[in-house]
Formats: C-alpha cells, sequence, structure tokens
C-alpha cells in the first residue's frame, strides 16, 4: 500500500508525501533505539463517522524515559458539539485556548509521529478517529505500527503476575495495577503521559522475565 502511495505522489498534498518519505527504509531497530508515541484524542462521543476530535495528546520517547520537552498538545476548532462529552474531557465550544482547524491539525500530527510506532489505549478506537479524520480530507490511512496497551497487557499479565485476573482493563486498572498516578486524566495530554508510561512499565516486567522482543510485542 506504501508503495502504491508514493507512485501516485503527485495526488497527494506534500506534508502526506513527507509523511509516507518516513517509511522509505525499513530498519529492524532495537526496542531501546526505537522512537514510540503514546498518544491519545479527545472526542465529541464515540461514532467514528458522526464524532470528531476535540483534542490530541502526544509523548515521544526512547528507551527508558519520557522526556517532557518532547510532547504535543493540539485542541481543534469544533464543527460539531456535544454538550454531554464536557463533563468528561471539560473541553467546550467558547474555550479560549488556541485551536487548529483539522487539516492543521492533521499536518502538525503527521510531522510529529513520522514514521514512530503509536502507543495508545484502547486503541483502535483512536487510529479509527484519526483515519477518519484524514479520510475527510483525501489522505491515506496510518502507515505507523501500532501498539494497545490494553492488549498488552492482557497478553502480559500471566508473566508479569502468574495469574489470570480479567479480560479487559481500562486505563485506571492498568495504573492501579501498575502503580503510575492518574495526572490529568481524561484529558488527551495527560492520557498520553499515562499511556507512555504504563507501556514502560509493562516493558520494564517483560524485559526483566526475557519476554522483550518485536516478535512478542506485535503479534
Amino acid at each position: 500500500m506504501i508503495k502504491w502511495f508514493r507512485k501516485n505522489k503527485k495526488k497527494y498534498p506534500d506534508f502526506w508525501n513527507a509523511y509516507i518519505d518516513h517509511f522509505d527504509t525499513i530498519e529492524k531497530t532495537p526496542i531501546n533505539e526505537t522512537r514510540f508515541v503514546a498518544f491519545d484524542t479527545e472526542t465529541t462521543g464515540f461514532d467514528i463517522l458522526k464524532d470528531r476530535v476535540l483534542s490530541i495528546g502526544a509523548v515521544a520517547f526512547k528507551g527508558k524515559s519520557i522526556p517532557v520537552n518532547d510532547s504535543l498538545e493540539l485542541y481543534l476548532k469544533q464543527d460539531i458539539f456535544n454538550r454531554d462529552s464536557v463533563e468528561i474531557h471539560e473541553i467546550i465550544k467558547s474555550s479560549t485556548v488556541d485551536k487548529v482547524t483539522e487539516l492543521e491539525a492533521i499536518k502538525i500530527f503527521l510531522s510529529y509521529i513520522k514514521n514512530a510506532v503509536l502507543i495508545a489505549h484502547h486503541s483502535n478506537f483512536d487510529k479509527n478517529m484519526m483515519n477518519e479524520m484524514l479520510s475527510r480530507h483525501g489522505l491515506g490511512k496510518l502507515k505507523n505500527k501500532f501498539i494497545d496497551t490494553g492488549v498488552l497487557f492482557n497478553k502480559s499479565k500471566h508473566i508479569i503476575y502468574h495469574e489470570n485476573l480479567k479480560d479487559h482493563y481500562s486505563l485506571d486498572d492498568l495504573c492501579k495495577a501498575l502503580n503510575v498516578p492518574k495526572v490529568d486524566r481524561h484529558t488527551a495530554s495527560g492520557d498520553a503521559l499515562i499511556t507512555g508510561i504504563v507501556f514502560l512499565k509493562i516493558l520494564s516486567r517483560l524485559d526483566k522475565r526475557k519476554h522483550l522482543q518485536w516478535s512478542y510485542l506485535l503479534k
């Protein structure tokens, strides 16, 4: 699919072609040298087609720590408003925070993530919301590899804890299980940071038990 986009570059804007170019070479980078980006979206609701992204938060990191100076926080101008969702994310239509258009958000987000491995909790929702946003502007889908912290914890729990626990985990559940402070919970930037810390804690436990391999993380 990426080869098709390269052959049809003239049909796409320069910022999309620049994003695709980051996937020109596929390198088997060691996990501890790989650039990961943990991200989260706050939305007007859960309908992929009808609802819209209100904010995007992301943190990028390599190795075992998350530098606070390599982060992204975007608020989008709202064409669709859902009063019920304000109680969760507290983003109101008349907020004085600086906001960008959906297209501007796409350009900034793609420039930021490049070809990083993306980390999200319940990643299918965030990925589908972003892909629908891209589709509205005539672009393709995200090309990055994804790791879902909920799925990763679920399949790793017998290695980490030697017991079954349960089958479904909220981000709050993982914070409790891994002793991660819930700072700025239910904001895109706060949840992105929490998700990044959760991911690193899972990696640390897998590493101690000799299970830290790409074949395990991405299967």
